[in-house]
């Protein structure tokens, strides 16, 4: 009786465990992902593993912007794009080489050309050789290299700007423009899943390399702005959010020059690396921009 007793016990503890793993596994899921028209030819993705892609539709083939975070998640995109146009997908542009942009390329076909900032390589190369589940496809590497501030490309009939203003959310950020769509694909540059973007130390970022490009973003001739996480933006909203962290970085400064600690200058500015500003989950943990900074600022 007695064993039988602790027996029932037992099932009734995995059962309770049970029903508090269920909403957490609910909670980790992907998003399901939905495809928004943003101009004739010109889509987004938002929602799946990993950040927001961009579609376009070319003459004869479609260009993608980013490649999600898992190739089922990458496969998701694919299939929707065959609804849209019998079209091939032939290229795809990287606004950087997170993985959650990046690892999904494995689902892509092996023909296709990939078009990304010479940085951008480095950074997958260095992924590569340290290997782990981070690692991104070796088969799918950059086959085009963006080496110049600006470049512009003729797509498949389609007139594509790059833009390099320097290591900002890593060092080999690119900014798509559209100019005759006015359309801009900003990366997480521009994310919001974070009050403030991330600026990538291992990847040899600047925190004023990325408000510079924050500034470029924002003077772009451009209605739309599509960021690497959350809802499209505004010029207004991009150039306001520049400002702010702007305005941040120097209060910053002035405190290190004055002395302060890091925990006093984020208790001053309200550092909070969870709160999500526009919509989505909070980012993962990462170091803030006041911590990014004050690294920067106090480094030997």
């Amino acid at each position: 009786m007695k064993k039988l007793k602790l027996f029932c016990l037992g099932l009734a503890a995995v059962a309770s465990l049970s029903a508090g793993v269920k909403p957490l596994m609910a909670q980790q899921q992907d998003p399901p992902l939905v495809v928004r028209q943003l101009k004739p030819d010109v889509y987004w993705t938002e929602g799946g593993n990993g950040g927001n892609t961009g579609i376009i539709l070319g003459k004869t083939g479609v260009i993608v912007i980013d490649a999600k975070g898992s190739p089922d998640s990458a496969k998701e995109v694919l299939a929707q794009i065959a609804k849209l146009t019998p079209k091939p997908v032939t290229h795809v542009i990287l606004t950087h080489s997170d993985g959650d942009h990046v690892n999904g390329l494995a689902a892509f076909p092996a023909s296709v050309i990939v078009i990304a900032h010479e940085n951008n390589k480095k950074e997958q190369e260095a992924a590569l050789a340290a290997g782990g589940r981070g690692a991104p496809p070796a088969d799918h590497l950059p086959t085009v290299l963006v080496t110049k501030e600006k470049e512009t490309q003729m797509l498949d009939g389609v007139k594509v700007e790059l833009f390099h203003w320097g290591p900002a959310h890593t060092s080999g950020d690119l900014v798509v423009y559209l100019p005759e769509q006015k359309v801009v694909f900003g990366g997480d540059v521009i994310a919001t899943n974070r009050p403030d973007p991330r600026v990538h130390q291992e990847k040899n970022d600047s925190s004023e390399g990325i408000i510079a490009t924050m500034h470029g973003i924002g003077a772009l001739d451009a209605d739309t702005f599509v960021p690497g996480h959350g809802g499209i933006q505004t010029k207004a909203f991009v150039q306001e959010r520049a400002k702010k962290l702007e305005e941040k970085r120097k209060t910053i400064v002035a405190m290190v020059k004055q002395g302060k600690s890091l925990e006093e200058i984020k208790a001053a500015d309200g550092d909070n690396a969870s709160a999500a500003p526009a919509g989505g989950p909070p980012a993962p943990a990462a170091p803030t921009f006041t911590e990014t900074v004050y690294a920067e600022l106090t480094k030997k």
